[in-house]
């Protein structure tokens, strides 16, 4: 085999003189503050992780890539790496020109010229690119949700990486990481993707894989995006700190790599393999449902648990690696070892633990025995994830005006503070209004905002450990799983639609607000003049049509008791 895999790789980025200069004249130029997804994209294209590419994808490279994995020029591409902005920024712009890319304390990382702007089909992309129009899928979601109306294509100039203050000694370049398996005269590399914590199984699966390829190990965790709910990034560094020494140093070594991953399944595990081999390896262990994403919206996986193994096979040749099939293990009792599912014999008695029984056993404080998972890891999992009567939680109420949401909030707040444990805060409609809000207005937009404030309030409350009760009208239906997703990467969510029908509401009328919106008095009302998108699966549905108040919150502790959020009397 060559060593090519060692030799340096073209990068992105001018010298250090130039880049001063370019500094400076970029400052005058339009800026775009990019996202955090795309700063792990542009970081990777800078420093050759995302080699050949020379920018965001053009529209004829992109049309490509959408439609055959390939670049317009015939090169393997999987995965469309795009500039997405919003239409505004976009209507700004001319064809030719250049603009800078900054981070979000406004450094200017590197600028690019603009030579494509496009409106792309979002719902070919998803069909094409994930197999499916489905926001079950997170990226999917946020192809539709997040991502700003506009393409705009370019080659790109780096100026500097992006600052990373943690874990400095372990991120390496594609060239550093070349580098170094030069000076320890590594040849075969062969890599790990991971973005879940490592238990003993993982490591008796890299063990094997990379005495199979008789090669060394390279462990090489994704720390930029991964998906809604997974593990955060510090503590699964830790955890593989944890369990290094397991390994043998002279043959393994550990890399963190920032790329928001876009859990694609099969076209994902060619990337990964690409972006691999940028990186100096010789091998790749492809997993079982590879960078799978979970469930659809029929509840069945996106992808077949082999789908990613046979497209990487079929391109193996043009990605240049090979690649290392993961193979299933379970522990056998008898001989107190792992070993791969498929070579195991009746009559023995084989265990095994799947994630979500993990995350039970950690939601409940429960044992996880030493045959799992190393104590060290576990551990460290237990700091980040304490028992779930313990974490933090928010209480969602959603509904239309009048249906009685504040009301059930207030009581469900009394009885939470009569339990003692955790600070409770209740963010209801208008005291959001009074000190969080008081300038926006009661538009489509300004709606939106104000749920997303109250989210992200909630969220903070939630991380640290407390308990938030919202009790907004939010009656989109996306809005409120943005809402979800930024509170469930820090605890657990409880949706509770206030189901009482719109005649109920209208009859008891508080506020005289449904008579003003009946009179086109005010524009925009939820129920009226504006839909109210019902959850579809919420925790709980109460309607407080003729039914106490007091039954209705006693109705949502319930649930929260068996969420195993507060602990049963």
């Amino acid at each position: 085999m060559s060593i090519s895999n060692l030799a340096p790789i073209p990068e992105l980025y001018v010298s250090h003189e130039s880049a001063q200069k370019l500094k400076t004249e970029a400052g005058e130029l339009p800026s775009w503050d990019l996202t955090a997804r795309q700063i792990c994209d542009l970081e990777l294209l800078m420093n050759g992780g995302f080699n050949p590419l020379k920018g965001f994808l053009s529209q004829a490279d992109y049309d490509s890539v959408v439609e055959r994995m390939r670049l317009e020029d015939g090169t393997l591409w999987p995965m469309p790496i795009t500039l997405d902005v919003s239409t505004e920024f976009a209507d700004g712009l001319e064809i030719g020109q250049d603009i800078a890319l900054r981070d979000m304390e406004g450094v200017i990382l590197g600028t690019m010229t603009v030579t494509d702007r496009w409106e792309p089909d979002k719902h070919r992309e998803a069909e094409k690119v994930f197999g499916a129009d489905d926001i079950a899928h997170p990226a999917v979601n946020y192809l539709h949700h997040t991502a700003g109306r506009i393409y705009l294509g370019g080659p790109v100039t780096g100026i500097q990486p992006p600052v990373h203050y943690d874990f400095r000694a372990r991120r390496d370049t594609p060239n550093e990481l070349r580098a170094y398996f030069r000076k320890l005269g590594w040849r075969r590399i062969v890599a790990f993707q991971t973005r879940n914590p490592l238990h003993r199984a993982h490591q008796e699966l890299t063990f094997r894989a990379a005495r199979e390829a008789q090669a060394n190990l390279l462990i090489h965790p994704v720390v930029g995006m991964t998906k809604p709910g997974d593990v955060d990034h510090f503590t699964r560094v830790r955890c593989y700190e944890a369990v290094l020494d397991k390994y043998p140093q002279s043959t393994t070594t550990m890399s963190l790599l920032n790329l928001a991953m876009r859990m694609a399944g099969p076209r994902e595990a060619v990337w990964h393999g690409l972006i691999r081999k940028n990186h100096g390896c010789t091998h790749f262990i492809v997993g079982r449902d590879h960078a799978g994403p979970g469930k659809n919206s029929a509840g069945e996986d996106f992808y077949g648990p082999y789908d990613a193994q046979e497209l990487f096979k079929e391109y193996e040749d043009e990605i240049g690696l090979e690649m290392v099939p993961f193979k299933h293990m379970v522990f056998v009792q008898e001989r107190a070892q792992y070993e791969p599912a498929d070579e195991i014999e009746e009559g023995v008695t084989v265990l095994n633990i799947s994630g979500t029984e993990l995350r039970r056993r950690l939601a409940e404080g429960l044992e996880i025995p030493e045959w799992f998972s190393f104590p060290e890891v576990v551990s460290e999992l237990r700091r980040t994830r304490p028992p779930r009567a313990k974490q933090g939680f928010t209480v969602f109420f959603t509904g239309l005006s009048g249906s009685g949401k504040s009301t059930i909030a207030n009581a469900l707040m009394v009885k939470l503070m009569e339990m003692g444990g955790r600070p409770v805060t209740l963010l209801d409609g208008d005291v959001v209004r009074k000190h969080l809000s008081s300038e926006l207005g009661f538009s489509k937009e300004h709606r939106d905002i104000n749920i997303r404030r109250i989210g992200y309030v909630a969220s903070e409350i939630t991380k640290n450990g407390g308990i938030a009760i919202c009790a907004p009208i939010a009656p989109y239906s996306a809005t409120r799983r943005a809402v979800r997703e930024m509170i469930e990467a820090y605890g657990a969510f409880c949706e509770v639609h206030v189901a009482t029908p719109l005649e109920e509401c209208e009859k008891r009328d508080r506020k005289g607000l449904y008579k003003l919106a009946r009179e086109g008095k005010i524009k925009e009302f939820t129920g009226i003049s504006d839909p109210y998108e019902a959850p579809a699966d919420p925790e709980v549905a109460v309607d407080t049509t003729g039914i106490d108040v007091d039954n209705c919150a006693q109705q949502v502790i319930l649930k929260l008791e068996q969420m195993g959020l507060i602990a049963g009397r």
